[in-house]
């Protein structure tokens, strides 16, 4: 039997004493009791204003309420109680911050309140619990927990950027480590501490160098087979060092797998979901109503920033260009107008000042077409408001590929135009992943790309709270 390189643990290697475990969570949990107290207001509300509304022609049968506490019948705190254990089994605590998964929380709370209906029954079946007062709650329940989430994991984000950077340690092949780095030396919130060949992450001496660094996570690009499972993840694990892999292709269709044994075989089964159509469906109702509201909502705004564009500049209110949609198809993409009147015309005396490596893009920081007014409309994004009314049309999503100029997307190369499969988006993973901070145009197509591949309702609304934040503190805008 050969030798191993490593020295044998003395016990099994996924074994963490609980000191050690708290000695490396790093105060993980309090975003994670941050969480637990704002579902359990939310649960709380929902059913206090239900309950009070219910009051009025149904109360609850005094056979079901066995205590109050906080002057809350016990039937919520029970139902709240096997509400977060099915929060807590579902991973909707974890940390390091991740997506909340909001539409998972949401079919949490649906799964409870009809377990509860069913267990009223088969508890006394002469019983007749008011279903007024639990459809009101399970309503009021979803929206305020989903809601609450929302505006927490807003704030929490926030307070991530103005945290000390985070220590990364770096492992790819060795013609890939200098542009990884040059990535991450862009973005100030992660600091290098190290980094090796991927050639070398099975050995003790590199393990020990990443312990040793005071890393947070390590970014790993192109590892050899087998050797994450077998060594590094689980040493690493330990140490409660986070480990992110850039994945290739093979392994963006592994992540949609189920692990199953196949004839005592271990594989992976992709399989077709049961709501297949569903998904989608859901994501054009919450275009077309969250377009058709906020259009109502902020009216008066743009009312406002019509006549404000009209008296700032000579020139029309809104500024259509040519857009490439969905299969490549142009459409009549809406703004307010931010530019010169004869800004077109003079973009080809620009080119030469063109900001992005690669020329598909066209960005200048200080453009010399912008308005006065239009630098502010641009910084705030309240020049995209507009393009609510091509999502209304149906040709545009609030979440998709940004729509680019004909000009642009006549310089792609073939592998760009897989991006107009989908329908484009007022917002997207490019404008939340540094927006105007990108100068190579590969590196925002490659975020869309990955926003196909792994396309979810989770994802959508993840991207539009991000998005949110970003614009309300004008990052990357010009």
């Amino acid at each position: 039997m050969p030798k191993s390189p490593f020295p044998l643990p003395t016990q099994d290697i996924r074994a963490i004493s609980p000191l050690h475990w708290l000695k490396t969570a790093r105060g993980r949990w309090k975003r994670g009791l941050l969480l637990v107290g704002s579902d359990l207001l939310g649960l709380a509300i929902a059913w206090q204003l239900a309950d009070y509304i219910n009051n009025f022609y149904s109360p609850i049968p005094a056979d079901l309420v066995w205590w109050v506490w906080l002057d809350i019948p016990s039937l919520f705190w029970i139902f709240a109680f096997v509400t977060l254990v099915f929060f807590f089994g579902n991973h909707l605590y974890r940390s390091p911050p991740a997506p909340q998964n909001y539409t998972r929380a949401a079919w949490i709370i649906t799964l409870v309140y009809g377990l509860f209906l069913v267990g009223s029954y088969f508890h006394n079946p002469m019983l007749d619990p008011p279903r007024s007062l639990f459809i009101a709650a399970w309503f009021l329940s979803v929206v305020l927990v989903l809601g609450l989430r929302f505006l927490l994991t807003l704030i929490l984000r926030q307070f991530d950027r103005q945290a000390p950077p985070i220590n990364v340690f770096l492992v790819a092949p060795a013609e890939q480590l200098e542009s990884l780095a040059q990535i991450l030396k862009k973005r100030p919130h992660y600091r290098i501490v190290g980094a090796t060949l991927a050639s070398m992450v099975s050995t003790q001496i590199t393990v020990a160098q990443i312990k040793q660094s005071g890393a947070h996570e390590v970014l790993v690009k192109d590892l050899p087979e087998t050797d994450l499972a077998s060594h590094l993840f689980w040493h690493l694990r330990s140490a409660g060092i986070a480990i992110r892999l850039m994945p290739s292709s093979r392994e963006m269709l592994y992540r949609r797998g189920l692990p199953e044994m196949f004839a005592g075989i271990p594989t992976l089964r992709v399989e077709t979901p049961l709501l297949l159509c569903w998904d989608y469906r859901l994501k054009r109702w919450f275009d077309f109503l969250g377009a058709g509201l906020g259009l109502l909502l902020i009216s008066p705004l743009l009312v406002g920033v019509a006549i404000a564009i009209r008296l700032d500049s000579p020139g029309p209110i809104f500024f259509r260009q040519p857009r490439a949609g969905l299969n490549g198809k142009p459409f009549k993409m809406w703004k307010f107008r931010t530019m010169v009147i004869n800004a077109p015309q003079l973009q080809a005396q620009l080119e030469a000042q063109n900001q992005m490596k690669d020329g598909v893009l066209f960005k200048i920081k200080d453009d010399p077409r912008i308005t006065k007014l239009g630098k502010f409309l641009r910084r705030t994004s309240i020049d995209e408001l507009p393009q609510l009314l091509n999502v209304v049309l149906g040709q545009m999503s609030l979440v998709g590929p940004r729509p680019l100029p004909l000009r642009d997307v006549a310089r792609f190369d073939e592998w760009h135009h897989i991006r107009h499969q989908v329908l484009p988006g007022i917002t997207g993973l490019w404008q939340i992943s540094g927006r105007s901070d990108l100068s190579d145009f590969n590196d925002a197509a490659r975020l869309d790309l990955y926003y196909i591949d792994n396309w979810s309702l989770n994802l959508d609304l993840d991207i539009l709270l991000e998005t949110v934040r970003i614009v309300f503190f004008g990052k990357g805008a010009y």
